[in-house]
């Protein structure tokens, strides 16, 4: 019922994720990131919010993450019925999907990052969502947006979309976590307009003085 990215910026080393889907609250249901960790989208028929914070844990002690993916979904006797992808500070990247998701359901790795998703149109939705992104130009916010906008052009959600949601991790940014909880027209428009003012004018300005992971008593200028 989901489809999701997640990706490190080789650029600027910047973690970041989105995601989208056909019912409410994706960014609270999938998209989990710690700087020193990774990032993790957990989704799924049944998704587990439990999953997307284990595999932090487990690659922030110091596993890759096809090894914390393993490790996490192996404990879960439910795991046939979730899905999860795991990106680790290094680019190093993994997924797991469950044999009773809803159909269609695929997943792909590639060198700095992870697309995946379930109840999709087609599997060729998540072909299209990491070949968009890597293919986009612009910021790393605008490229994680890019590949939104496409997979949904590519057939999306089988139900359609209710809600989108994007999250970048920055050592020297307080983090970036945009949710549009439920918007019955365009959730990925909104996402895209709700970007765009928050790195913009007077907020984008003051947001980029606040405390961060690299200056934590960091005061305005």
């Amino acid at each position: 019922m989901t489809f999701s990215l997640l990706a490190q910026d080789p650029d600027t080393g910047a973690l970041g994720g989105v995601a989208a889907t056909g019912s409410l609250c994706v960014g609270g249901w999938v998209l989990r990131g710690r700087l020193g960790a990774g990032m993790s989208a957990s989704q799924g028929a049944a998704p587990s919010t439990f999953w997307g914070e284990d595999v932090l844990d487990a690659m922030g002690s110091g596993l890759d993450a096809g090894t914390a993916v393993t490790r996490v979904t192996g404990a879960d006797t439910g795991r046939d019925w979730r899905q999860l992808s795991a990106l680790d500070a290094t680019g190093r990247a993994a997924a797991f999907t469950g044999a009773r998701n809803t159909p269609e359901m695929h997943s792909r790795t590639f060198a700095g990052g992870v697309a995946a998703g379930n109840m999709l149109a087609s599997a060729s939705v998540v072909d299209t969502l990491a070949e968009a992104y890597l293919a986009a130009p612009g910021s790393f916010e605008t490229r994680l947006l890019a590949a939104l906008r496409a997979a949904d052009a590519a057939g999306s959600d089988m139900r359609g979309l209710f809600s989108a949601a994007l999250l970048v991790l920055r050592p020297d940014r307080a983090p970036l976590t945009l949710r549009i909880d439920y918007n019955e027209t365009d959730p990925i428009g909104a996402l895209g307009a709700l970007l765009d003012r928050a790195t913009s004018g007077e907020y984008g300005a003051w947001f980029g003085q606040v405390p961060n992971p690299r200056d934590p008593m960091r005061i305005l200028d």
